[in-house]
């Protein structure tokens, strides 16, 4: 019967022809009746050869019309108007194809290759030790030279990152800008060769893991002897309150002449220990094809693992929870948990070596962690909460690799656990946005951008996923779900907001657009490079000064709006104005996710990198 056909078709909604066969005709006929019919089968497709109209008739096909014309003035104005008509369409056509076109990705103004290059010029403007000649930013030089010498046992620890505005150098934010980084080129780094810039981030990587390798000293054969973890280089107090150090004295870090003391942590340290295995397994994977420095990275980080995750865990804890090791770092990277920080680890080391063994302690320590999240860090990717990134990861050997028996169902729930991100990343039920569209993860913090940046990278990312499988979308709830689409647009409105669509038309990317923040709070960016030296108290006239920085600091994100979208492009109000590699690491993972690919939608299982 031709009411209702497999595909679903409705005869109350769509009217059906009847047609009927004579055998005489050799084709098909019209049908009054419903009874000796089939249905017509309208498709927009070529018609075939062997059509029935091909067919030979004994009827002729050809049909007489008399037409007379009894109106001559009503017959001009058929004429007028048929021509009239055409004549519209046509102009119309032309107009809709000359007209630029709208994208539905991103906005025709947003030049994500551009974007990219200067956010990884950032981290070229942020580095210490022996500045390299070649480097594009032209305002640094030689710094942090004697950096290490300040300890019992005098070592060197030349090199790394500043972390900030200020010219401390972190342990715990460095490690994580490498691994993010690396992760970053593990996944896109086909993106990354077609724009020019693979090498310009491998450099980068390269020379945060250069300086992982030295803040590790492994215990020697002695008894009683515990391994050594450098957290910090540089100081946030003073014994006495005129003495200057990398807080109170606004100076390049070419021109610093104070002492610059170390923090040193040992087993207890999970946390710290966790993100350095994480970045210098990654980083061997970036490395792959140098077999040699591949292969130091992955044994160093596989000596701090076996050591941190050997200590009797009543013993392991916060770094920051140690004066010696993380007192100074409270007040800036003060951690919350180390149990993520251990399976992030454990993670990355599976993935650089295959030994199941480290998957095993992933999953244990990923279901603990689960448990102990605090409701402040849901939803939340940075340098602090892994526990997403790490779901997101675990779902991506659920789906590209067969690991079976025993880890199936911690790979299944960590899937559950990333749909349920991905809605909560959609859904006005979770969290709020700001009314230019920016999303609100963690208000009581300030600096919205850098959490936006990481939900939108693993937002795409994990749309990325889907996609290599041929999936479109998937449920998170019995009441909501997701597409690909719906996340590739997520992620897309969050880096169009930092890059300049927002209710100010300001771009937190400094030198990006034709408006961006002048006073950023940094002070190798605000103090003339033609000064040749300047004192302490010399400097805090650049601090304060209300004119533009000299210098402009390329490619850095800044910290951003509030929740009501207002921005104070204020030197002296860092919450603002100041910019950070953990910030910006999270600013390139979403700006390489969104780079259109070169040939193929994704590029998610190359050898090369040890991806299976």
């Amino acid at each position: 019967m031709p009411s209702t056909g497999s595909s679903g078709f409705d005869t109350k909604k769509h009217s059906v022809k009847y047609v009927h066969t004579v055998s005489e005709a050799g084709r098909l006929l019209p049908s009054a009746s419903r009874w000796n019919s089939i249905e017509l089968d309208f498709k927009l497709a070529p018609k075939s050869s062997s059509a029935y109209d091909s067919i030979p008739s004994q009827f002729s096909k050809s049909v007489d019309y008399d037409l007379v014309i009894t109106d001559r003035k009503h017959f001009h104005r058929f004429i007028f108007i048929s021509v009239s008509i055409v004549v519209l369409i046509l102009a119309g056509a032309l107009l809709l194809h000359f007209l630029p076109k709208k994208h539905s990705h991103q906005a025709p103004s947003t030049n994500l290759k551009l974007a990219i290059n200067q956010a990884l010029t950032f981290f070229d403007a942020q580095k210490s030790g022996r500045y390299p000649r070649n480097s594009t930013v032209k305002f640094r030089g030689d710094s942090g030279l004697e950096d290490g010498k300040l300890t019992d046992k005098p070592t060197d620890l030349i090199g790394g990152f500043y972390d900030s505005g200020n010219n401390i150098k972190f342990t715990f934010t460095t490690a994580y800008t490498v691994t993010l980084l690396s992760w970053t080129v593990v996944e896109y780094h086909t993106k990354y060769n077609a724009i020019g810039e693979l090498q310009h981030v491998m450099d980068i990587i390269k020379w945060g893991s250069d300086y992982l390798l030295k803040v590790y000293v492994p215990p020697n054969s002695t008894a009683g002897s515990t391994m050594i973890l450098y957290s910090q280089v540089g100081s946030t107090i003073s014994k006495n309150n005129s003495d200057p150090n990398d807080i109170n004295c606004w100076q390049k870090p070419e021109d610093m002449k104070y002492p610059r003391p170390v923090s040193a942590c040992d087993n207890s340290a999970s946390d710290l220990a966790g993100e350095v295995v994480a970045a210098l397994s990654a980083a061997s994977l970036v490395f792959k094809e140098d077999k040699e420095y591949s292969g130091k990275l992955v044994e160093t980080a596989e000596s701090l693992y076996e050591v941190v995750t050997k200590e009797d865990p009543k013993k392991q804890g916060k770094y920051t929870a140690v004066d010696a090791c993380g007192k100074e770092a409270r007040m800036f990277y003060t951690s919350s948990s180390y149990e993520d920080e251990l399976a992030w680890g454990g993670t990355w080391l599976f993935f650089a070596t295959k030994n199941t063994s480290y998957l095993q302690y992933v999953t244990e320590s990923f279901k603990s962690a689960m448990k102990n999240e605090t409701n402040v860090d849901k939803g939340v990717f940075s340098w602090d909460n892994k526990l997403n990134a790490i779901a997101v990861l675990l779902t991506r050997i659920l789906y590209f690799q067969d690991m079976g028996f025993p880890y199936e169902d911690v790979l299944r729930q960590s899937s559950r656990f990333t749909d349920s991100l991905m809605c909560s990343f959609l859904s006005k039920n979770y969290f709020s946005k700001t009314t230019g569209g920016l999303i609100v993860l963690k208000p009581e913090n300030g600096s919205l951008l850098q959490y936006a940046a990481t939900a939108s990278f693993l937002s795409k990312l994990y749309g990325d996923y889907l996609d290599h499988q041929d999936k479109s979308g998937l449920n998170c709830s019995i009441n909501d779900a997701f597409s690909v689409d719906m996340l590739h647009n997520f992620a897309t409105s969050q880096v169009n907001y930092i890059l300049g669509e927002n209710p100010l038309k300001m771009s937190y990317m400094v030198g990006y657009g034709d408006k961006f923040p002048v006073q950023v709070h940094h002070r190798s960016a605000s103090i003339p490079w033609n000064v040749h030296f300047s004192h302490c108290d010399e400097g805090k006239r650049w601090l304060n000064s209300k004119d533009a920085n000299p210098q402009v600091l390329l490619g850095a994100m800044v910290g951003g709006p509030d929740m009501n979208d207002n921005f104070k492009d204020e030197r002296n109000n860092p919450i603002f104005t100041e910019p950070n590699i953990a910030s910006n690491a999270g600013l390139v993972a979403a700006l390489i996710a969104l780079q259109d690919p070169p040939k193929r939608s994704s590029e998610l299982e190359d050898p090369i990198w040890g991806w299976t």
